[in-house]
């Protein structure tokens, strides 16, 4: 019998046993046609692959993530991922969508058309996340169902406005939920529902959203599961506590691994799914369950019934791994076809000018100055309580601290006060916004940060300690039309262009890595204490992550859902 390819002599392994066995694999047409002991006896292949006993694993499938969170186009993003080992992704534009609307989501899917890995998309659900911020763009029902044509959508991204949706039935977010149910019942629903626990976690699945991808811990875990909600635990989750309830319960059928945000120098220097996997099996799980929660329930989660294992005639995507404790990748195959080899040079030329002419003209912002830095209250002199958002390392929620300003002649001295300043100013050119807050805890110390990647709304983020390092910083992110700007006694101490929607850089991975390395490392310079500065500081502004965040329109109470105050009178 013809095949186009056979592989001897590896240990397959196998989804539906969740064990390795020996033997020799046919290829046909992109899809796996035999797994068993028939060799050259059998088949005449077209090309033969010596396995060496090595182990012959399924592509590995990531259901949760953001092309923008590492900061490149789908192409380089493609280009890191298949050295990894990942051939299939389900990302979810909504960054882009929450910069460009619907076009943002279309112009992602045409770029990712030509990649090598498969991208299945999700939805954008909540863009706006909350009705608290201004965007670029907004995806409104009409536009779910446009999207919904398309063939690469296959799932409707994690609801994000879990307090509305719990407390306001009429509400945009239960609309769409309740047009979901009525007109695609059978459609996956992704949620992030951080903490709820009890009747309003029941209330999120009874609307219809029955996974979570955010912080795990034990309790909520379980509580989560029993309630037959699925888990998508990302690496924040990979505490000791919660990995040892995944290995010592009967629960595989019930979660995956995800990633959710990689930045570009970890892309680079650790890998993707590959590292949660390798770091799950050094934690001592099983490097059987490791893989299955890495391919086959990440793709039966999502429908991808053709993919995910390695059987009669599903998609011929495997890896070659020569050592599966340190989940060493030797050669990476996709559609029967060889996309990688560790031992083969593997460079990158990627594509200018990718997306339309306007995309790298979205920053509307004329130049600030320091004055655009000074805090008005109008209030009588004194020292009043107030609002402080506390940065945290290991986490990117904030907490609500309460602490103590001066205002003296109708101004907020905040460069007196212990805390740092941070502001957003809208960027779009719709409304002229800027809200201010008090920040402290492990961000910096001195200097500032500007950036236009800034969750979910990416309007321009300034925090810093004096108003001619927060002008300098913001100015230069306006200037080059979007990026990350680190300032320290007016001079630029590291940078990074995201001239795509202020948010993407086309320039290739590894150069983004090192600029993106660097600007880590500056941040930390200036007394930033955090697993991952950039993350954490791109996250002040969103508005659906605990606790007390900032949008062009102020401060806000993630909890309670509603913009508060800075100062308490």
């Amino acid at each position: 019998m013809k095949v186009d390819l056979l592989i001897q002599d590896v240990r397959v392994f196998n989804s539906y046993l969740k064990t390795f066995i020996a033997g020799n694999v046919a290829v046909l047409d992109g899809r796996f046609l035999y797994i068993g002991q028939r060799g050259t006896d059998t088949f005449e292949a077209a090309s033969i692959l010596a396995g060496e006993g090595r182990y012959l694993i399924p592509g590995l499938v990531d259901i949760h993530l953001h092309i923008e969170s590492t900061m490149v186009t789908p192409e380089t993003f493609s280009y890191g991922l298949i050295q990894n080992g990942v051939t299939t992704i389900v990302p979810e534009p909504h960054e882009m969508a929450n910069v460009f609307g619907i076009e943002g989501i279309k112009e992602m899917i045409r770029a990712s058309r030509e990649c090598v890995v498969d991208m299945k998309y999700a939805i954008p659900s909540s863009v706006p996340a909350t009705s608290m911020e201004t965007t670029g763009g907004a995806i409104e029902i009409a536009d779910i169902e446009d999207l919904l044509q398309n063939e690469s959508m296959i799932c409707m991204g994690e609801i994000m406005n879990y307090v509305d949706v719990i407390t306001d039935p009429d509400c945009k977010t239960n609309q769409i939920l309740n047009y979901l149910r009525e007109n695609y019942p059978d459609l996956v629903i992704e949620g992030h529902v951080p903490k709820l626990l009890d009747l309003d976690l029941h209330k999120m699945l009874y609307a219809g959203v029955d996974s979570d991808h955010t912080h795990q811990t034990v309790e909520g875990m379980e509580a989560r599961i029993s309630a037959g909600m699925f888990i998508e635990v990302q690496e924040k989750s990979m505490t000791p506590e919660v990995i040892s309830y995944l290995i010592e319960h009967d629960v595989a059928e019930h979660f995956c691994f995800v990633t959710d945000d990689v930045m570009t120098d970890s892309l680079y220097d650790r890998g993707h799914l590959n590292h949660l996997v390798k770091k799950a099996i050094q934690m001592g799980m099983p490097p059987e369950r490791a893989i299955y929660a890495s391919t086959f329930t990440p793709a039966r989660r999502m429908k991808m019934h053709d993919r995910g294992a390695i059987a009669p005639g599903k998609i011929a995507d495997f890896l070659l791994v020569s050592d599966l404790e340190q989940f060493t990748i030797e050669q990476v195959y996709k559609n029967g076809k060889k996309a990688y080899d560790a031992r083969e040079d593997y460079v990158q030329s990627p594509q200018p000018k990718q997306f339309p002419e306007h995309f790298y003209r979205s920053v509307r912002l004329e130049p600030l100055r320091e004055s655009d830095f000074l805090v008005k209250c109008d209030v009588p002199d004194n020292r009043y309580p107030c609002r402080v958002m506390l940065v945290q390392d290991g986490s990117t929620f904030t907490e609500d601290h309460r602490g103590i300003v001066e205002v003296r002649e109708g101004e907020l001295c905040w460069e007196e006060s212990p805390y740092a300043l941070i502001a957003v100013f809208e960027r779009y050119g719709k409304n002229g916004n800027r809200g201010y807050g008090l920040i402290s805890g492990d961000t910096i110390k001195r200097g500032a940060v500007a950036t236009t990647y800034s969750h979910d709304n990416h309007n321009l983020l300034v925090v810093g300690h004096n108003p001619l390092d927060m002008m300098v910083a913001a100015n230069e992110v306006i200037k080059m039309q979007g990026g990350f700007v680190v300032v320290e006694n007016g001079q630029v101490k590291a940078s990074l262009h995201l001239p795509v929607g202020g948010i993407l850089t086309e320039e290739p991975l590894e150069k983004t890595a090192k600029e993106v390395e660097q600007l880590r490392r500056a941040m930390e310079e200036l007394g930033y204490q955090h697993y991952n500065p950039i993350m954490s500081i791109s996250t002040h502004s969103l508005p659906v992550s605990p606790a007390l965040k900032i949008t062009d329109l102020g401060l806000i109470d993630v909890n309670a859902g509603k913009v508060v105050p800075l100062l308490l009178m």
